[in-house]
């Protein structure tokens, strides 16, 4: 049986499991959830794929992406008994758009100049979203105050450091954009200004100080994405550094039988580095050893 075959066969069992599950008789759990119960284990279940993912942990992945999928799968059970959609018609949608926005592989015309860079196929996908906004808006007959824009399309529910990136990505699609990452860090240097003088003329209202910070942030994501680094993960796997190595401080605290908030500041820094020291040594030791 080949790989696609066999795809297609797993994934009709998953349906007809899913539609057994939901059935009378079937499990009362499953039988009592709804598209809004189900959205924090969809949100649960994308980041144990982001966190498979940056541990390079395949076997975890492979289980992960069934539990991402079967969420998929039940949300379109739901939507199906509701008579909106049926997960066929998902799929259908995604495949004819992945077609519709990759003419340089489907459907290059005659005489088109192909697309040789990431940031070509980029642009080129961006022009068709809009000319497909432009279309839809022109079918409904919606004003032009109804028309949805380049960056309406970004979901508000994202995280917002990595709401802020595809802003930048968006942006940045149509030109308005800085020329080099050196421009992004003038930028962030200039945030930082003003945050440095806010803090010493003392204190500053709150909205204020959000607006300063907030600023920064944004910045820093856009450097990020000239750099070619996405920002959530960055973060993410910083706050995990972090996270490590204060555990590691912690450990030893205890151990010695002290209390972390009996000790100083200069003496926490001192544990501090040495946790830092043993990461580092584990880390050539992997690179060693790879």
């Amino acid at each position: 049986m080949s790989d696609s075959a066999r795809a297609a066969a797993a994934f009709s069992r998953l349906i007809d499991i899913m539609a057994t599950l939901r059935a009378p008789g079937g499990c009362p759990w499953d039988r009592e959830q709804t598209i809004d119960t189900l959205k924090p284990f969809v949100l649960e279940e994308t980041y144990e794929v982001l966190d498979a993912i940056d541990r390079h942990d395949h076997e975890a992945l492979r289980e992960e992406l069934g539990d991402f999928v079967f969420e998929a799968v039940f949300l379109a059970q739901l939507e199906a008994e509701a008579g909106h959609f049926a997960i066929a018609d998902a799929v259908e949608t995604v495949a004819d758009k992945l077609v519709r926005r990759h003419p340089h592989v489907f459907a290059r015309a005659e005489g088109e100049a192909p697309l040789d860079t990431a940031g070509q196929v980029r642009t080129k996908w961006e022009d068709i979203k809009a000319q497909e906004r432009t279309a839809a808006e022109r079918d409904s007959g919606s004003g032009a105050r109804d028309q949805k824009t380049l960056l309406s399309g970004i979901a508000p529910t994202l995280p917002s450091l990595l709401r802020a990136y595809h802003i930048g990505v968006r942006a940045a699609s149509v030109g308005f954009d800085w020329l080099r990452a050196a421009d992004v860090v003038e930028k962030i240097e200039e945030e930082v200004a003003e945050i440095r003088e806010a803090v010493a003329s003392g204190p500053q209202s709150e909205a204020q100080v959000e607006e300063e910070v907030g600023d920064l942030l944004f910045a820093i994501a856009n450097l990020a994405r000239k750099l070619g680094v996405e920002p959530e993960t960055a973060l993410r796997k910083a706050n995990e550094k972090f996270t490590k190595r204060f555990t590691t401080m912690e450990r030893g605290v205890l151990e010695s039988g002290r209390a972390m908030s009996e000790m100083s500041l200069e003496q926490l820094e001192a544990l501090w580095q040495d946790a830092k020291g043993g990461d580092r040594h584990e880390d050539t030791k992997a690179r060693r050893s790879s």
